[in-house]
């Protein structure tokens, strides 16, 4: 079995092949997402032919996914263009062969649903933080997309309702607090050279840095109170760059089980295994579905 997949990102697309057992020719290309969606599909095709011949597609991708349709149900301006575009009529047509296409956080929650930290377990919660805070919701093993494909957006859960407005997308809203983006908004009211994640950390040694990251993790917290007592989930994995800090994770455990219900307690905070290819295995694995199914 050979699955050539791609994970399509605002910056970057990863891919390769994937075996069923490991990753082949593994690469990292530029999105250039401002020539929009159009050129992006080329890119991909592009990218997929130096793979030479494989018996499915697996794409994960930005943007809310219909996957019956295999198409992008809504993508926001980042990749101009994008809503509408038919990325699995595309890859089937460009190469003959079956096509899975899933929003980036939903391959990722499959990733590690199927080969990382979710393995043996067939309900779970998934989120990634990082510019905003992505989710999924894994039930029976497979994805629970919505209505809309859009299940799981838990970056739009009201931690500060005094905060909200119509003008401001997601004003109040998780995403805004727990973010990355959010910790480093924090950490640059403190000491204006710290604009990312790994400059924040770098200086968690300053007292005045530490309190910022104490209280980040604090609003963290806020956001998986309420999924803790929605879903009553047995595991919650907690993906994103930031949360490989092994202080971050200790104290959301932490804070987090005394402030839920005693009957919802149950509930293990684990790290995400995968890092940067959770999507792409995810991807790759909902191809290999396609795969045998086929199969007489």
């Amino acid at each position: 079995m050979r699955i050539a997949a791609l994970d399509i990102g605002g910056t970057s697309i990863k891919s390769g092949v994937w075996n069923g057992k490991e990753i082949l020719e593994w690469r990292e290309t530029d999105t250039n997402a401002r020539e929009g969606g159009k050129r992006l599909m080329e890119k991909a095709v592009e990218i997929l032919k130096s793979y030479g011949s494989f018996d499915a597609v697996g794409i994960s991708t930005a943007g809310q996914v219909d996957t019956v349709k295999k198409s992008i149900y809504y993508a926001n301006d980042n990749i101009p263009g994008y809503t509408g575009m038919e990325v699995g009529k595309i890859m089937e047509e460009a190469f003959g062969v079956p096509a899975a296409v899933e929003n980036d956080v939903n391959a990722a929650a499959m990733g590690e649903g199927y080969l990382g930290a979710a393995v043996g377990m067939k309900d779970f919660l998934c989120l990634t933080y990082g510019t905003g805070v992505g989710g999924a919701v894994v039930i029976d093993g497979r994805i629970y997309e919505g209505s809309s494909y859009s299940a799981g957006s838990f970056g739009g859960i009201v931690t500060h309702p005094e905060a909200l407005t119509q003008s401001e997308e997601f004003s109040g809203c998780y995403e805004k607090y727990a973010s990355a983006t959010g910790l480093v908004r924090l950490a640059m009211a403190a000491d204006k050279e710290l604009t990312n994640g790994r400059a924040v950390f770098s200086a968690m040694d300053r007292p005045e840095i530490r309190a910022v990251i104490d209280q980040w993790i604090g609003e963290i917290v806020l956001g998986l109170i309420s999924l803790v007592h929605v879903f009553n989930p047995s595991c919650i994995i907690l993906g994103g760059g930031v949360m490989s800090q092994e202080y971050v994770l200790v104290q959301v455990k932490e804070r987090l089980i005394p402030l839920v219900s005693p009957g919802f307690r149950n509930v293990a905070i684990l790290p995400a295994k995968l890092g940067n290819k959770a999507g792409f295995l995810g991807a790759a694995y909902q191809a290999s579905k396609l795969i045998k199914a086929s199969a007489p």
